[in-house]
């Protein structure tokens, strides 16, 4: 037994009933990522027109959020690597929900933004661990195809977060978001009990007959016969040092791949976070703002479902450029409608393109952009970059819109399309297969 063979075994493989148990175990833990994060695009309205925060406490409860992510990812890889995927994920939904409970009954907005800190821990481990399961279970040649859907179920989380805000906050107030993300993690933890370990992590562990057994169990669903005689793929045996990552070919890639995602978090967190705060800003209702919020949410969802889409048709590169362009062109859109009624029509539709890319970068794009041997260490390194314009922008968009309002919010995140679409079309590999193998399951 080796990981060679374990991985050519797997990725035989069609998509069985197994897969799928997998997918719906992973996703109800993404699902409620999604929606704690989006919790602050719900909350810190409410918090600031109530005056509980100010603007700067917005700022600072949001970079701390990933600031406890990026943190949370670094953990995560010393104690899934020793550990296992399947306990590390457990513990990071003990961690968030005893602080997203203890968050509902915060005294102060200092107070919050440390809890808030604690639950990016928590928030963190589930995205590295989440995408990690995905790749180590879902055969390499569909695998982009089901993270991208694993990236929608994700989104998914920001207008049911958008939805229970516009519903509950103006009466119940902002704590009762936090309850349900609590409440939320419980329910997730009972669940994945069933969620089976890595059998890759579990080969190299040493624990072949675990490893076997799992895989085997893989097989049977799908009439295979078991063997550990199978070919191993060029990209699972090439050796790779980790020095590799600053060389030739591949640190044009993890130039591309940092860009692309500082770039991601800076549509995210530097506006989609911040709508209903820009609304109230602009002297609407909470009630009025979060409904708005709401219905630029739904592009969340949709937007990902494309770009899982997008990318197998057109190209990971040609995607990034066209839905780049159209971002900046509906930014532009959005500023000229002013307070108008089309405002948010116009921000619906912004919001699809802007998790278009997201689908893309995170779920697809980055990933393949290493080698097995490096894929990691070089996506860690590019999400490391990424949190970082998640910790650093959030402070920026305050002053920036006290300033100079949304144009100069959208300003900032058209600039920044415009830098990432120049550093893919001068350094970025095209990665998509041309004709993909499609196995029924």
């Amino acid at each position: 037994m080796s990981a060679i063979s374990v991985g050519a075994r797997l990725d035989r493989l069609p998509v069985t009933r197994l897969h799928r148990k997998v997918f719906n175990l992973v996703g109800v833990g993404m699902f409620f990522e999604g929606f704690d994060i989006y919790i602050a695009a719900s909350v810190l309205g409410a918090t600031y027109k109530t005056g509980f925060s100010t603007l700067a406490q917005n700022g600072l409860f949001i970079s701390m959020t990933f600031v406890g992510m990026t943190l949370g990812a670094l953990l995560t890889g010393f104690l899934g690597d020793r550990y296992g995927r399947r306990f590390t994920y457990q513990l990071n939904l003990i961690i968030f929900g005893a602080a997203a409970l203890a968050s509902a009954v915060a005294p102060d907005m200092t107070t919050l933004i440390v809890l808030r800190f604690l639950m990016g821990l928590g928030l963190g481990a589930e995205v590295v661990v989440g995408y990690s399961i995905m790749a180590e279970f879902f055969p390499a040649r569909i695998r982009g195809r089901w993270s991208g859907m694993m990236c929608t179920v994700v989104t998914a989380g920001l207008p049911v977060s958008a939805f229970l805000a516009w519903l509950l906050v103006p009466t119940f107030g902002w704590r009762v978001m936090f309850l349900l993300g609590a409440l939320g993690s419980i329910v997730a933890w009972f669940l994945r009990r069933e969620l089976p370990e890595s059998p890759r992590w579990l080969v190299v562990m040493g624990r072949d007959a675990e490893a076997d057994a799992l895989v085997s169990s893989f097989e049977r669903e799908a009439g295979f016969g078991s063997t550990s005689d199978l070919p191993a793929s060029p990209e699972t045996i090439v050796p790779h040092a980790a020095g590799d990552l600053f060389r030739r070919p591949f640190l044009a890639n993890l130039i591309v791949g940092c860009v692309s995602l500082m770039v991601a978090n800076t549509l995210i967190y530097g506006f989609v976070t911040w709508l209903p705060t820009f609304f109230v800003g602009q002297g609407d209702s909470i009630a009025r703002s979060t409904g708005f919020a709401l219905l630029m949410a739904l592009g969340g969802p949709i937007g990902s479902a494309l770009g899982a889409v997008a990318a197998d048709y057109l190209g990971r590169k040609l995607t990034i450029v066209l839905v780049s362009c159209l971002a900046m062109f509906l930014s532009i859109a959005f500023v000229f409608s002013g307070t108008s009624p089309v405002m948010p029509i116009i921000g619906f539709f912004l919001t699809i393109p802007i998790y278009i890319l997201v689908a893309v970068l995170f779920a697809v794009y980055v990933p393949e952009l290493f080698p097995t041997a490096l894929r990691l260490r070089g996506v860690g390194i590019c999400n490391a970059f990424g949190r970082s314009a998640s910790i650093i922008v959030p402070l920026l968009i305050g002053p920036l819109f006290t300033n100079f309002g949304i144009p100069g919010v959208l300003a900032m995140m058209s600039s920044a399309l415009l830098a990432m679409c120049v550093v893919v079309i001068a350094l970025g590999t095209e990665t998509r297969i041309q004709k993909p193998s499609v196995v029924a399951a």
